[in-house]
């Protein structure tokens, strides 16, 4: 099971294995109050994606086919599969105000598809 979670949420046992999947470490939380058990920044958007989108909502689908893009060839997507196989439930952490537009989501339903 693959869930999604804003990073300043408290964490939660249920939570299982906690992944952030930003390329930028949060602002304003520390590395110990996070409990990320793996950092895949690798996995987020390029900075040339993640700088051109800048969290516009106008610009969601064009981003969202460009994000698909980039990951078709990522191995770490199947590293995710693989760590949700042993650990049963995965949290993919984000964070972004918007839960609606942001690579999580396009990640989430690459992932459950």
């Amino acid at each position: 099971m693959i869930k999604i979670k804003r990073i300043y949420e408290m964490p939660e046992e249920k939570d299982g294995f906690r992944i952030l999947v930003d390329r930028l470490w949060p602002r304003g939380i520390s590395k110990q109050k996070a409990h990320v058990d793996l950092w895949l920044k690798e996995i987020a958007p390029s900075d040339k994606l993640r700088k051109w989108f800048s969290h516009d909502p106008k610009k969601w689908s064009n981003f969202k086919s460009k994000y698909i893009k980039e990951l078709e060839n990522n191995p770490l997507l199947q590293r995710i599969k693989q760590l949700e196989k042993e650990n049963k439930v995965l949290t993919l952490l984000y964070s972004t105000k918007d839960s609606e537009h942001n690579n999580v989501v396009v990640l989430y339903e690459i992932l459950n598809h």
